[in-house]
C-alpha cells in the first residue's frame, strides 16, 4: 500500500487525535491485545511428550498465542541422547523434522498446518538432498520457506529447521 504524505495528513485531519492518530501515521506501534487458550500473557508454553518444564530452560520448544504456534529451531539431535544422529544427511533432516512433528503433535497441530519453515544449512551444496526430505514431511501445499546458509549450529548439526504453525 503505498500512500503519499499528503494523504496521511488528509486522513488525519478527519478527526483522528492522540496516539491513534500517530499509530495509523506509522509513528509509533500500539500494543494489540489477543486472545490465548491459556498461560500467561496470552501465551502458552508447549512442551513435547518427554519434555519436563525448567526453571533453567533457555528457550522452549514451541509457543501458542491464539491459535499460531511458533516452533524453535530443532536440530537433527536424538530426543533421547540429545546427540546428532548417525548416517546420511537425509536421515539428520528427517530427524529435524521428526523432531518438529514432536512438538505439533503436543499443542494438538499437524504437518499439514505448518505455515512458514526456516531451513539453516551449514553446506547449502546439500539443498537438494534436504529438499528430498522435506518433500516427504509436506507431499502436498508446502508450507511458505527461506532457507538460509551459515557457518555453524549449535549442537554441531548440520541443519536446522524452524517454523509457525496453526492449531
Amino acid at each position: 500500500m503505498n500512500i503519499h504524505k499528503t494523504d496521511r495528513r488528509k486522513f488525519l485531519r478527519r478527526g483522528l487525535s492522540g496516539a491513534t492518530a500517530a499509530a495509523a501515521a506509522g509513528l509509533v506501534a500500539l500494543p494489540v491485545a489477543a486472545k490465548s487458550s491459556g498461560g500467561k500473557k496470552g501465551k502458552k508454553v508447549i512442551y513435547k511428550a518427554d519434555e519436563k518444564p525448567s526453571k533453567d530452560a533457555i528457550f522452549s520448544s514451541g509457543i501458542q498465542h491464539g491459535n499460531l504456534l511458533f516452533v524453535s529451531g530443532a536440530g537433527a539431535h536424538d530426543p533421547v541422547t540429545h546427540k546428532v544422529v548417525d548416517g546420511p544427511f537425509q536421515n539428520q533432516v528427517r530427524r529435524c523434522l521428526e523432531n518438529i512433528k514432536l512438538v505439533l503433535d503436543a499443542a494438538g497441530s499437524s504437518p499439514d498446518k505448518v505455515l512458514k519453515c526456516t531451513v539453516f544449512l551449514t553446506d547449502i551444496t546439500k539443498w537438494g538432498e534436504m529438499n528430498v526430505v522435506y518433500h516427504e514431511f509436506f507431499p502436498t501445499d508446502p508450507p511458505a520457506r527461506s532457507t538460509i546458509a551459515v557457518k555453524d549450529l549449535p549442537g554441531d548439526s548440520p541443519v536446522e529447521i524452524e517454523c509457525i504453525a496453526y492449531v
